[in-house]
């Protein structure tokens, strides 16, 4: 087994407290004695640690003491706990370097983007603070004499958070930052591919939380199977939010178990993004926007640009540049600020692009260029692919959660909503257009039915201050900024009377 002394990549891990050997769980300790789980990153197959996951017995233990510390944090004054969340933005600030290279070491995206993945962390931290101060609740007039209604918005409870490999960090983080602002505990089941990062950040939160007096287990950590832990969350009635991001199928299994209880959920699921490209939209933009929308993470974001639906008068000669862009695309460690585009998360990834690829030259697509296994460390790499298609290619209704880019014509802007708007997802949208009617039209009930609909910028890149999600089997959830805060509290509606006396409301008379 690998020592402190002899592992490669001993000066990313080192800082954050990774060791050769680290225990899974934690609600105030550390624990772990179940399965022992290697951790391989993909960016050279090598492996970086091993993580020994919690049994049922003990992810039994840790959801019991995140539920007793929320039994005292509930009652801390939300201010003061936003205290702690500036706290929190704070010592990610100190640790962003350091975290970015892990994030990038562990599931394959550039560096630049790790550290952007880490600063997003820093700036849900930032909002958060503000909105501890912010919880508004409303009042409302009463049809009773001197009566008065209100609301009021209260601490909701433990909130488990399942993650996907994909954003290993920063989901945590909208879900995290806005639950301690109002109020509850968290339990993190990180996946099964990047559990290392989970550590790193629960390390941080664990100094943050003893710092200013407060118990560590408030964010806790369970990491094992999604079958196994994942389950276990889903279906204990002490959990009284989870919020999910994960594939569609995912989605229903955890939906199901979750509702079954009555549970609440956000549910963060697939995305088969367009963007529309309008002959009387810049074509330099929108190559910028479509190009790092389809590449960046190796295609592998919820918001990645999978299909573009470009103007047949312009289609050639976009396609002619588009695809000079793609040859230009630098493949390898994405801890090479060189390198555009780094690997895959694992090579189950790869075989699933290249069958996908395949389907999709069976259902009448051509490849333009792209799509091939390279030979690099790891066996993880793949040169991004862009494909001729159709919007009728069942393939094209699909999510293939790599950096497979269809390229489909348009006569007219109906036309191109309709192929938008055709398929099961519904997360993100763009339109690049210089003519405001387009734009409108793009925006409006007619439009896009995306729950993100962008105008002349891509699909990616969404930002902290407006509430993210999607509609249809992208699972209707929202996380974030703007009011998504609201998923995470009870809200309670009271009616006072001053009045001295009993008065029914609708008009009702009893007489006793």
């Amino acid at each position: 087994m690998a020592t402190m002394t002899d592992r490669k990549h001993e000066d990313v891990l080192r800082p954050l407290g990774i060791e050769a050997r680290n225990l899974g769980g934690f609600a105030g300790e550390w624990m772990g004695s179940g399965k022992v789980q290697p951790v391989i990153s993909p960016v050279d197959g090598e492996e970086l640690a091993t993580v020994v996951n919690v049994t049922k017995d003990e992810f039994d233990a840790i959801l019991g003491r995140c539920h007793e510390a929320w039994k005292s944090w509930r009652l801390v004054p939300a201010p003061k706990r936003g205290e702690v969340v500036k706290d929190l933005g704070n010592e990610l600030r100190e640790h962003k370097e350091a975290l970015g290279r892990l994030v990038s070491l562990e599931m394959g995206k550039c560096l630049r983007e790790g550290l952007g993945e880490v600063q997003e962390m820093i700036d849900i931290c930032d909002f958060a603070v503000g909105l501890s101060r912010q919880l508004y609740g409303l009042t409302m007039p009463s049809e009773r004499r001197r009566h008065r209604l209100q609301e009021q918005w209260h601490p909701l409870g433990v909130v488990g958070v399942i993650t996907a490999f994909n954003f290993p960090v920063a989901v945590w983080s909208w879900n995290a930052a806005l639950a301690l602002v109002c109020g509850d505990t968290l339990l993190w089941k990180p996946s099964s591919k990047t559990p290392l990062t989970a550590l790193a950040v629960t390390r941080i939160a664990q100094r943050v939380l003893a710092r200013h007096g407060f118990d560590p287990a408030i964010c806790s950590l369970s990491i094992g199977r999604g079958s196994d832990i994942g389950d276990l969350i889903n279906t204990d009635p002490r959990v009284a939010l989870v919020s999910y991001t994960g594939s569609v199928p995912g989605g229903r299994h955890v939906g199901k178990l979750v509702q079954e209880r009555f549970g609440r959920l956000i549910l963060e699921l697939g995305g088969n993004n367009a963007v529309i490209v309008s002959d009387k939209g810049d074509l330099d933009i929108a190559l910028r926007a479509i190009y790092f929308g389809a590449i960046g993470t190796s295609g592998q974001r919820c918001t990645s640009t999978r299909r573009v639906i470009v103007h047949t008068s312009v289609y050639e000669a976009f396609v002619a540049q588009l695809t000079a862009l793609y040859a230009k695309t630098t493949l390898g460690d994405p801890l090479d600020p060189a390198n555009l585009m780094g690997p895959l998360v694992d090579q189950e990834a790869v075989k699933t692009m290249l069958a996908a690829i395949e389907t999709a030259k069976e259902q009448g697509g051509k490849v333009v260029c792209g799509g091939e296994k390279v030979d690099l460390p790891g066996g993880c790499y793949v040169t991004p692919c862009l494909m001729e298609a159709n919007s009728e290619m069942p393939i094209v209704a699909e999510e293939t959660f790599a950096p497979v880019l269809y390229l489909i014509r348009y006569r007219t802007l109906e036309e191109a909503i309709a192929i938008q708007n055709g398929v099961p997802q519904g997360l993100s949208s763009a339109i690049i257009t210089n003519d405001q009617a387009e734009s409108e039209l793009f925006l409006s009930v007619e439009g896009s039915d995306c729950g993100i609909a962008n105008v002349n910028t891509g699909t990616s890149g969404a930002e902290i201050g407006g509430a993210f999600g999607g509609e249809k089997e992208t699972g209707g959830g929202r996380e974030s900024g703007s009011d998504a805060w609201k998923a995470y509290m009870r809200r309670q509606t009271n009616a006072l009377n001053f009045s001295g006396g009993i008065e029914l409301a609708q008009g009702i008379t009893l007489d006793i």
